[in-house]
């Protein structure tokens, strides 16, 4: 039993060694990236190795742009530069050693960031209790799943808005009314969280809108304004009273003081003739 026992581990591990498994690989495949977060039209490097000693054919698989920069003299790894890409896409490696195929892949992420932030105002000018719309949209970003628009006045957080990825637009919109004719500088921050993903935050800003407000007019502003009025209007009219009835009495003055004059003038000049 005990030479038996001796034997039977040898022939074990020589078993193992020489006879895998189906279950077991015969040999690995790698896949690195520099980057799993990339911004669209960005280069970086990839790199696909193996631990064959002597690999036939091996590669990356991908719709991009590929130049190989570096190769291992047997063949056991390659360098290469991907560029061109606008959409989420996935790397694939592959090698074939002794008669075997192995891959192994790698999702790729593509980001546009919110460089164009755009606030609005409507209208930009009220009267203090008037309503007022604060609208903010952020143009060509991606993942839209990942970003969130806040709505600011100041640096106090008016609304925020994360969206699902369904949406054709990033916009987000808010009713308000004008309650004071003080603090109306609003704004409005995107936020492209890219850390799910394994990248970072990216943050930006619109420029700062300033909402005119103005004072309604008092009530005793209004009746000022229309006791002038009316006693402007009270002179005017009497005004034109006094030239009509000046008018009037200069007329009646001059055809009663030379009316006889006038009289005679009109008559027929036989009849104005004396007689002899």
């Amino acid at each position: 039993m005990p030479s038996f026992a001796c034997w039977s581990l040898p022939i074990t591990l020589l078993a193992l060694l020489c006879c895998p498994g189906s279950g077991e690989k015969a040999f690995e495949v790698y896949i690195w990236s520099e980057k799993q977060v990339v911004e669209a039209w960005e280069s970086w490097k990839v790199n696909c190795s193996t631990n064959c000693e002597n690999p036939k054919v091996g590669g990356l698989e991908t719709t991009m742009n590929k130049t190989v920069l570096e190769e291992h003299p047997q063949g056991k790894w390659k360098q290469f530069l991907v560029s061109n890409t606008t959409n989420d896409t996935k790397l694939i490696c592959h090698f074939t050693c002794a008669e075997q195929q192995l891959s192994e892949h790698l999702n790729i992420t593509v980001f546009q960031r919110p460089a164009q932030v755009t606030l609005r105002l409507q209208p930009p000018r009220v009267i203090v209790g008037e309503a007022f719309t604060i609208e903010c949209t952020a143009l060509a970003v991606k993942p839209l799943e990942s970003l969130t628009l806040t709505l600011l006045r100041g640096r106090e957080t008016l609304q925020n808005q994360t969206f699902g990825g369904t949406e054709r637009e990033a916009m987000v919109r808010l009713n308000s009314t004008a309650l004071t004719k003080e603090g109306h500088n609003f704004s409005c921050q995107a936020e492209l969280d890219l850390r799910p993903h394994g990248g970072y935050v990216i943050r930006s800003i619109s420029e700062s809108q300033i909402l005119e407000v103005f004072e309604p007019m008092q009530d005793n502003q209004m009746v000022i304004i229309m006791v002038v009025v009316s006693i402007l209007l009270f002179l005017f009219v009497t005004s034109v009273l006094l030239c009509f009835i000046l008018g009037q009495h200069w007329h009646r003055r001059r055809t009663g003081t030379y009316g006889v004059l006038a009289a005679w003038r009109r008559l027929p000049r036989a009849f104005r003739q004396r007689p002899m």
